[in-house]
């Protein structure tokens, strides 16, 4: 505000408030502050007397340790009115004795993670989850770490227990098996005990990998994983029950074969998660638009909406994006058409996702940055 007084008699007010993005409304009733009448006060209200009246009888050795409802109820039954009972807490909070009477829990504010990848192995999740035994309350731990751009499984395990050195295991011999070099990758997951264990922590900050939670009791954080699982758990030969950890194993090893190499995954526009991982989606991708080509150039009528564009892959995959990404070509200007053909998707992997657009030069600058 005082930049503004200062430079409002050279170039006018109006533009300094478009600049700084300060309505001139608040300019001017800053100038001149309005005052405000002072609150009348009710005729029906209790006068200085008459409550201190009522907080002395809340004070004494009788209702000390009384609620303001157990003190007019009782009072009421005596043949005795002094006030309502939330006139009585009115009167209490005035004195400022209107609190808990224990100290309560206060529960931390956990960020809110935000992770992009716009390559394979930057970012993976991992997450546990339980397989049923024959008998009732056993169960199989099933560990996996799933690389979020290509949706790939980097690696998995089925166990007997939840435990955070089996665990430490798994990601060490993931990373030994992709190369992961120091400040490469990131790892998210929830907040399982596994999963903040000092032995996992130690074991990250030794390979140099950033370490990454999502919020608790918030399912959203970790959505790849969570995927994962439902289609996994809901193929139709998956079995409802498992004879041991051997069977699951056996089971799981045709179901993770099948995910890599054979499910063509919506969420990277149909390839299998092996071709994205390993860098074969741009072949795929041109061997399927010269397909449609050569079907459109022999019956063009049967394209309704004209020649068919070649597909792109999600230039990067986020776990809860920013806000607004957006292009501004100038100071000034305008966002960018959504129509533009220069303007690509971020990820389509999420139906919220669908306004959250960037340039390709801006993805290549990320990539570069991220390397």
């Amino acid at each position: 505000m005082l930049v503004t007084e200062d430079l409002a008699p050279q170039v006018g007010v109006a533009p300094i408030c478009d600049a700084i993005g300060v309505s001139r409304a608040s300019l001017y009733r800053r100038r001149r502050p309005r005052q405000l009448p002072p609150r009348p006060t009710p005729a029906r209200s209790l006068s200085q007397p008459e409550r201190q009246g009522v907080l002395q009888v809340l004070h004494s050795e009788r209702f000390i340790d009384a609620p303001p409802a157990q003190v007019h109820a009782t009072l009421l039954e005596e043949g005795s009115y002094l006030c309502s009972p939330r006139t009585m807490y009115r009167i209490l909070a005035s004195s400022g004795e209107v609190r808990e009477r224990r100290d309560q829990l206060q529960h931390p504010r956990y960020a809110r993670p935000e992770l992009v990848a716009t390559a394979p192995n930057q970012v993976w999740s991992w997450d546990i989850t339980k397989l049923k035994g024959l008998v009732k309350l056993c169960y199989f731990y099933l560990y996996v770490i799933l690389d979020i751009f290509s949706r790939y499984v980097v690696g998995w395990m089925i166990a007997e227990a939840e435990n955070a050195g089996l665990a430490e295991r798994l990601i060490e011999q993931s990373c030994l098996k992709q190369g992961i070099g120091p400040e490469q990758l990131t790892l998210h997951a929830d907040r399982g005990s596994p999963m903040r264990s000092k032995t996992v922590a130690q074991l990250l900050a030794e390979l140099g990998i950033d370490k990454s939670h999502g919020r608790p009791r918030v399912s959203n954080d970790n959505p790849f994983s969570e995927a994962l699982f439902k289609t996994t758990k809901y193929r139709p030969a998956m079995p409802d029950r498992f004879d041991g950890a051997e069977h699951a194993r056996e089971v799981f090893r045709g179901v993770f074969g099948w995910y890599n190499n054979e499910h063509h995954h919506s969420g990277i526009v149909y390839l299998t998660p092996s071709v994205v991982h390993h860098g074969r989606a741009d072949e795929i991708l041109e061997r399927r638009h010269r397909v449609r080509m050569a079907a459109y150039l022999e019956h063009p009528e049967r394209f309704v909406k004209g020649q068919p564009q070649r597909e792109r892959l999600p230039s990067a995959v986020w776990i809860n994006p920013p806000e607004t990404t957006t292009r501004q070509d100038a100071p000034g200007s305008s966002q960018t058409d959504p129509d533009d053909p220069e303007v690509v998707p971020v990820c389509r992997t999420y139906g919220s996702f669908e306004n959250l657009r960037t340039t390709p030069r801006e993805l290549a600058a990320a990539a570069e940055a991220t390397h």
